[in-house]
């Protein structure tokens, strides 16, 4: 039984269009033409063309038309005039539902007989438009974000207008039936294969390989929460493509821009929706936005398990938006520099999906350990980002315990001084603390330090059992004449913060108690003197093992 709002399928459109031997391409004359104010019954003053890899948009006065390109990236097909009318007409049926009154009509672009084209109505028909009012630029969302003229008080209003869309938003048959795990999996199949030729070009082989086992190993595992949501209907005939350049806060909020060339892409869990905007806030800059949106659609809905699968949905939309920038890269329309800007952005993209696949499924608490010199605070600050975890810092935190400058030296023996066992214990604890609320705050957390007791190991291991996190220990280990060279360049950073010297390296080697109290998925000794890229993405593969 169908759900409300969800329309008998139609009998397939596929069956009048032209076969492939019959690919009709847009028309030579067709950018000039549209280009020309005078080709517009309205006589705007100038036409300007913006491009993507799938449109022709001509910006005419206070009107825009959309053509489609005669493209074929195998998630859509536009080759023939059939297939880009039928494009043009869902287009303006589905953008209706959230931006009635700026979709106006389908419009025809005729020949003449003299080889001209005309917007008009006649018999000898090439093109197809969608005709849409101008939206205004000044009230777009990444517009006034960028501006800091809107408050992030605005994502409340924002969600909830999302939510009451997905809530009356056709649903059941075979909206579940594509929005499904299968297609989801397919989706993402269909991802890796068409990237496979952009590796090392915009998405490093070590990131590809990374988020292929991230993104199947979660199917794989969250299978049956897939299956659940589907019965239960959170699959729904969504927006598909909602970022901030497809929200504009005019007398009303609208949402514009619809996916309308494949149900697989709308036809979505409404977690992969949220995920979609809350992407597009952090890769644009605003993660505090993407959060409230977060907070207020959760809310709104009472649906938690939104944010068992909030990084997956991340991770897969902001790869599929690397792949579609990427794709800009062998279009022959564009302009060497348009070429190198679509390359940077989708490698911004991949990594972003990246950072993603990378993060945690729970709050975790991280503690490094290590001799002074192994790089404990290098890796930290690596891996930090990629897992969205804070870090502490015990060197900070004990001279701030003191009251001491951060950059001031304290050249002492080894445990005396500021670096007392008093005074270490009261820097551990005073770190255990402020990791105890940040964990409670469902966030991970590293506290970067030596950690040479295990006492001081077995204290961090639970506390992060008390606040129901995951723990690692990163032990950081390095050839000794590689530390030597580290440390005696560390006494002439004046940025550098720890007091760490190899006149004291002997001294803390003796009283470094081994690791064996933590169990093997839980401890993670990796050699620094690798790569810092080598280290990090080791740290992060065996974290994702252990969890």
């Amino acid at each position: 039984m169908l759900m409300p709002g969800l329309e008998p399928h139609k009998e397939s459109v596929y069956k009048t269009f032209k076969s492939d031997e019959e690919k009709e391409m847009n028309h030579p004359k067709l950018v000039e033409s549209m280009l020309n104010p005078e080709f517009y019954p309205h006589k705007p003053d100038s036409v300007e063309l913006i491009q993507t890899h799938i449109s022709f948009i001509f910006i005419a006065g206070d009107l825009v038309y959309k053509v489609k390109k005669a493209v074929d990236f195998g998630f859509l097909d536009f080759t023939t005039l059939g297939k880009r009318k039928y494009y043009c007409d869902e287009e303006l049926r589905l953008n209706r539902r959230l931006a009635r009154d700026v979709y106006r009509a389908v419009v025809r672009i005729i020949e003449d007989n003299e080889g001209n084209l005309h917007l008009r109505n006649g018999d000898n028909i090439v093109e197809y438009a969608v005709e849409m009012k101008k939206i205004p630029e000044n009230r777009m969302l990444h517009q006034l974000l960028a501006e800091k003229r809107v408050d992030v008080s605005v994502m409340d209003t924002i969600a909830r207008k999302v939510f009451e869309f997905h809530k009356s938003a056709a649903t059941g048959g075979e909206i579940d039936r594509i929005g499904g795990i299968d297609t989801i999996r397919h989706n993402h199949d269909e991802n890796f294969e068409q990237t496979a030729d952009y590796i090392n070009t915009t998405i490093p082989d070590r990131q590809y390989l990374f988020i292929k086992s991230y993104a199947l190993d979660f199917l794989d595992r969250k299978r049956p929460l897939f299956e659940t949501r589907e019965r239960e209907h959170k699959i729904r005939d969504c927006h598909g493509d909602l970022h901030l350049q497809h929200i504009c806060l005019s007398d009303d909020i609208l949402i514009f821009d619809c996916i309308e060339f494949n149900e697989r892409f709308r036809y979505l869990d409404v977690a992969a929706e949220v995920a979609f905007l809350s992407m597009d806030l952090d890769f644009n800059g605003y993660p505090e936005y993407a959060d409230a949106f977060i907070k207020s659609y959760v809310n709104y809905s009472s649906d938690e398990e939104i944010q068992t699968l909030l990084n997956f949905y991340k991770c897969y939309f902001a790869y599929v938006r690397g792949k579609v920038i990427g794709f800009k890269i062998n279009d022959s329309a564009i302009t060497v520099d348009e070429r190198e800007a679509a390359i940077a952005t989708a490698v911004r993209y991949f990594n972003l999906a990246y950072t993603y696949a990378a993060r945690l499924e729970k709050p975790t608490m991280i503690i490094t350990a290590g001799l002074m010199g192994t790089g404990k605070s290098v890796i930290a600050k690596n891996i930090a980002p990629l897992l969205g975890a804070e870090i502490i810092r015990t060197d900070v935190v004990r001279k701030e315990i003191l009251g001491i400058p951060q950059k001031e030296r304290h050249y002492k023996d080894f445990g005396s001084g500021i670096y007392s066992h008093e005074i270490t214990r009261k820097t551990y604890a005073t770190a255990l603390e402020q990791a105890y609320t940040i964990l409670n705050d469902g966030k991970s957390v590293i506290i970067d330090a030596s950690f040479k007791d295990r006492k001081e190991r077995t204290q961090a291991r639970d506390a992060a059992s008390h606040c129901d996190a995951d723990f690692f220990v990163v032990e950081c280990v390095c050839p000794e004449d590689i530390l030597k060279e580290r440390l005696d360049n560390r006494m002439n950073d004046m940025q550098e913060v720890s007091d760490g010297r190899w006149e004291i390296f002997q001294a803390q080697k003796d009283a470094f108690d081994a690791i064996n109290e933590i169990p093997a998925l839980s401890h993670i000794m990796v050699d620094t003197s690798q790569s810092i890229e080598i280290s990090t993405q080791y740290v992060i593969d065996r974290m994702k093992m252990g969890m």
